[in-house]
C-alpha cells in the first residue's frame, strides 16, 4: 500500500495534472505515465499515473536511464519510440513484455526544453491502433512534450521546481457525463432487476458497486465484499490467474471473460468490459456445457482454461535463470529444462543462424537423427520452411494441428512427427540470430495469452543466446591464447620421468595465469619450474609467458636457481605490469642425484622418498616477483635419489574454504604417499583428482612431477 504521508507531501507535480489529462486524452490513449528524472539525473521516477492503477506500474516506478526500456530510450535518443504490437514489444524490450503479456501499442516520448533533460511521457493506446503513428499525432504529441518541458524549466527557474514524489500520484479522467438528479437510484433499480449479478472494480481491482443478486450468487454478503479486491475476499479466486485477467482488461482496454467453480460445484462466468475508471463486471450461472454467447452476441465454445499458475512461476523463474547462462549449452538446457515442462510441450529446438543457414544447437524429445532430418528438409523442401520464414519475417508462427500444418507446408507434418508447432523468431536489433521450435504430440491451440508470453520469452532466449555465444568466442579466444604460451610438449631427458597436468578454472571467463616448464640444460641437468601470476585475465595470461621466456634465458646461460629468480624479479618490476608472481625453481642433476630449489612466495614442494614417507621440503620462500627489484631467493640442495618423486603444484590444487592452506598440503602429501608405486602420469590423475571432488573449480591448476631413474652414480 502506498505512504499516504508520502503521497501528501506537496512536490510540484499536482499542478501538472490538468496538462496530462488533456494530452492523454487528445491522443486516445487509454493510460499515461508520466517520469520525471531525479535530480541526480540518473533516473526516471514515475510521478503520475492515469488509466490504471500504479500497482501495475510498480515495477517501473523507478528505470535507470541506462537501462532499456521505452522511456529512457526515448529520453536517452531524444526521439519518440513506438511499439504497434505486443509482438514488437517482445522483440525489442522483453522483460516488459513478459510482465505485461497483454495486446496493446505504446509511445514513448522525451521531455526536454532546450538542452535540458526533464524526462518522459509513456502513452498506451488501444491494440487497435492502426501500425504507424500518424504525422499529426508525433507532431502533436512532441509539441506537447515540448510544453511539458518549458513549464518544468520556467518552475525551476522561479525557484519552485517540480520534484518526482516519493509514490506516482494516480489521477482520474474526468466522467463521461454528469448524472441527471434521480438517475443514480433509477440505475440502481434497473441493475437489481437483471437475473445476473453486476458489479464495479475501481482501477486499484476493488470492488466499489454490486449487486444483490452478485452478492448471492458470489456467496457473501455485500457488506464483507465492497471495498475488497475479490481475489482476496473470495478463496476460490485466489488465484494469480484470475488477477492476470483483471490486468488484461484494464491494459489492453478489450473485453476479457473468464469461468471459475465456487464451491462445491457452481461455475460462474465472469465477463469484464474496462475503461479508464474501473471495470464492469457481469456474473453469470453457468452449467459448462453448450455454447455461450459473449458479449458481442457471437457464440463462442465454453471458456478455454486460462494460463495455468504454475506457468506464471516457472516463466518468471526462467526470465531470471536465462540471465545466469553462461555457455551456449546452458541457455539449451535451462529453455529445455524449463520451457517444455511450462507449456507442457513435448519438443524444442533450439537454431541458430550461422553464416547464412539454420543450424541446430540443441533439441528435446527428438530422436538423434534430428539434425540430419531438418537438414534434409531445408534443402529439399521446395518453399521456405516454418522455422525460415519466422527467421525471416521476425514474426512468431502458431500452427495448431497437423491439417493446418499440410495446408500450409504439405508433407512436413508427416516428417516431424508431431501434431502442433510453436515457431518463435529470435531476433537481437533487426538482426535474425535463431528460431526456438515447440512442438506438441498432439493438437494445441495456443491461446492469445499464450502466444504473448511465447513471444515476450523468445526476446529473453535471444538476448541470453547473444550473450552466451559471446562468451563461447572469448572462451575459446582465451583458453587458445593460454594453451598457445603453455609447453605444448616437455623435452625428454634420459633418467627422468616427468608428468605435467593443467586444468582451468571452470567457473568465469577469464584465463588463469599459472604455468609450468621443464628446461633441459645439458645431458644431465635440467630445470622445472612451475609459477602462478596474480589475476584471471589476458594480461595474467601475457605475464605469464614473459616469466616463462626470462626463466628459460636466465637458465641457458647458467644462472643458479636463486640468480634465476632474482634476475627475472629485476626484469618484472622494471616492467611493472601492477601484477605479481609466484613461482618455484628446481634445478636437476641426474649424475648427482640431487635437486636445488629456490622459491619466490610459492607454495613449497613435495617430495615421495623411495621408502613411499612423503616430505613437505623446507624452501624459504623469497618476495614474490615483482615486489621489489633487490629481492634475495635463498637456495636449498637436497638429495634426489631414484625412486623419488617430486610435485610441484600451484595453489589451486590444494586451496579449499574448508581448510587452511597448511592443512591442505599435508592432506596431498598423504594422499602422495598413499598412491604408491604406479606409473607416474597415473600418479597425476590421482593427485588432480584430489582437489576435484566437484566439477566447479574456481581456480586454475598446474602440476609437475618428476621422478629420476637409473641414472645416478651415488
Amino acid at each position: 500500500m502506498r505512504d499516504e504521508a508520502a503521497q501528501a507531501v506537496e512536490t510540484g507535480a499536482e499542478w501538472l495534472d490538468p496538462m496530462v489529462g488533456r494530452i492523454i486524452a487528445r491522443a486516445g490513449a487509454t493510460i499515461g505515465l508520466l517520469y520525471l528524472l531525479e535530480p541526480d539525473k540518473q533516473v526516471l521516477r514515475l510521478t503520475t499515473v492515469l488509466g490504471v492503477s500504479p500497482d501495475i506500474a510498480a515495477p517501473w516506478k523507478r528505470v535507470p536511464v541506462g537501462a532499456p526500456a521505452p522511456a529512457t530510450d526515448a529520453l536517452r535518443e531524444h526521439h519518440l519510440v513506438w511499439i504497434r504490437s505486443h509482438t514488437e514489444l517482445a522483440r525489442r524490450y522483453p522483460r516488459t513484455a513478459l510482465i505485461l503479456p497483454y495486446q496493446f501499442a505504446l509511445v514513448a516520448a522525451p521531455i526536454t526544453w532546450g538542452d535540458t533533460d526533464w524526462g518522459a511521457l509513456v502513452l498506451v493506446l488501444p491494440p487497435f491502433h492502426p501500425p504507424h503513428l500518424s504525422r499529426q499525432e508525433r507532431r502533436r504529441l512532441e509539441t506537447a512534450c515540448r510544453r511539458l518541458g518549458r513549464y518544468l524549466q520556467e518552475a525551476a527557474d522561479s525557484g519552485r521546481p517540480v520534484r518526482p514524489a516519493l509514490e506516482p500520484r494516480l489521477i482520474s479522467p474526468p466522467p463521461s457525463r454528469r448524472p441527471d438528479p434521480g438517475e443514480p437510484v433509477l440505475a440502481l433499480e434497473f441493475t437489481e432487476r437483471l437475473p445476473e449479478g453486476c458489479c464495479s472494480l475501481d482501477l486499484e481491482g476493488r470492488i466499489v458497486f454490486l449487486t444483490t443478486r452478485a452478492a448471492e450468487l458470489l456467496g457473501r454478503p455485500r457488506a464483507e465484499l465492497l471495498g475488497r479486491l475479490p481475489w482476496e475476499a473470495l478463496p476460490w479466486l485466489y488465484d494469480p490467474v484470475y488477477e492476470d485477467r483483471y490486468r488484461s482488461a484494464l491494459v489492453s482496454r478489450r473485453p476479457s471473460r473468464f469461468t471459475a467453480r465456487r464451491p462445491p460445484d457452481q461455475w460462474l462466468t465472469f465477463d469484464m468490459w474496462p475503461d479508464g475508471s474501473g471495470i464492469s463486471v457481469r456474473i453469470t450461472p453457468t452449467d459448462m456445457t453448450g455454447a455461450i454467447e459473449d458479449q458481442t452476441g457471437r457464440p463462442e465454445a465454453a471458456p478455454s482454461s486460462p494460463i495455468r499458475a504454475g506457468v506464471l512461476y516457472q516463466v518468471m523463474h526462467l526470465a531470471a535463470t536465462l540471465t545466469e547462462a553462461v555457455g551456449v549449452q546452458d541457455v539449451v538446457d535451462l529453455v529445455a529444462d524449463q520451457i517444455m515442462p511450462a507449456f507442457d510441450a513435448q519438443g524444442l529446438a533450439l537454431f541458430r543462424a550461422d553464416n547464412g543457414r539454420l543450424r541446430i544447437i540443441g533439441h528435446r524429445g527428438y530422436g538423434p537423427e534430428m539434425p540430419e532430418l531438418f537438414d534434409a528438409v531445408f534443402y529439399r523442401h521446395p518453399r521456405p520452411t516454418p522455422v525460415e520464414r519466422a527467421l525471416v519475417s521476425g514474426i512468431p508462427s502458431f500452427i495448431t494441428s497437423p491439417e493446418e500444418m499440410e495446408r500450409i507446408y504439405p508433407g512436413l507434418s508427416a516428417i516431424s512427427g508431431k501434431s502442433a508447432w510453436a515457431f518463435l523468431p529470435l531476433v537481437a536489433s533487426g538482426r535474425p540470430v535463431g528460431c526456438c521450435l515447440l512442438s506438441y504430440d498432439r493438437p494445441h491451440p495456443f491461446p492469445v495469452e499464450e502466444r504473448a508470453i511465447l513471444t515476450s520469452l523468445a526476446g529473453l532466449i535471444t538476448q541470453a543466446l547473444e550473450r552466451a555465444q559471446l562468451y563461447d568466442a572469448k572462451h575459446q579466444l582465451a583458453h587458445g591464447l593460454q594453451a598457445s604460451l603453455l609447453p605444448a610438449e616437455l623435452p625428454g631427458l634420459p633418467g627422468l620421468e616427468v608428468a605435467a597436468r593443467y586444468r582451468p578454472a571452470t567457473r568465469g571467463l577469464d584465463i588463469g595465469g599459472d604455468f609450468y616448464d621443464l628446461i633441459r640444460l645439458n645431458s644431465a641437468t635440467a630445470a622445472a619450474v612451475i609459477g602462478d601470476v596474480q589475476g584471471h585475465n589476458v594480461t595474467a595470461a601475457a605475464l605469464m609467458g614473459q616469466v616463462r621466456t626470462a626463466v628459460h634465458a636466465h637458465s641457458a646461460a647458467g644462472a643458479a636457481p636463486g640468480e634465476v629468480l632474482a634476475h627475472t624479479n629485476r626484469l618484472l618490476t622494471d616492467l611493472n605490469p601492477g601484477l605479481f608472481t609466484s613461482c618455484l625453481y628446481a634445478q636437476i642433476d641426474l649424475e648427482s642425484r640431487k635437486v636445488c630449489l629456490a622459491s619466490a612466495g610459492h607454495p613449497p614442494p613435495l617430495l615421495r622418498r623411495p621408502d613411499g614417507d612423503t616430505e613437505v621440503l623446507p624452501v624459504e620462500p623469497g618476495l614474490l616477483l615483482g615486489i621489489e627489484p633487490g629481492g634475495d631467493y635463498p637456495t636449498v640442495e637436497l638429495p634426489f635419489p631414484d625412486g623419488s618423486v617430486l610435485a610441484l603444484y600451484t595453489d589451486g590444487l590444494v586451496e579449499s574454504p574448508d581448510i587452511g592452506l597448511d592443512d591442505a598440503i599435508v592432506e596431498l602429501a598423504k594422499t602422495l604417499s598413499r598412491a604408491g608405486r604406479q606409473p607416474i602420469e597415473s600418479l597425476a590423475d590421482v593427485l588432480l583428482r584430489h582437489n576435484l571432488q566437484n566439477d566447479s573449480v574456481s581456480d586454475d591448476i598446474a602440476l609437475l612431477l618428476l621422478s629420476p631413474y637409473g641414472r645416478g652414480t651415488g
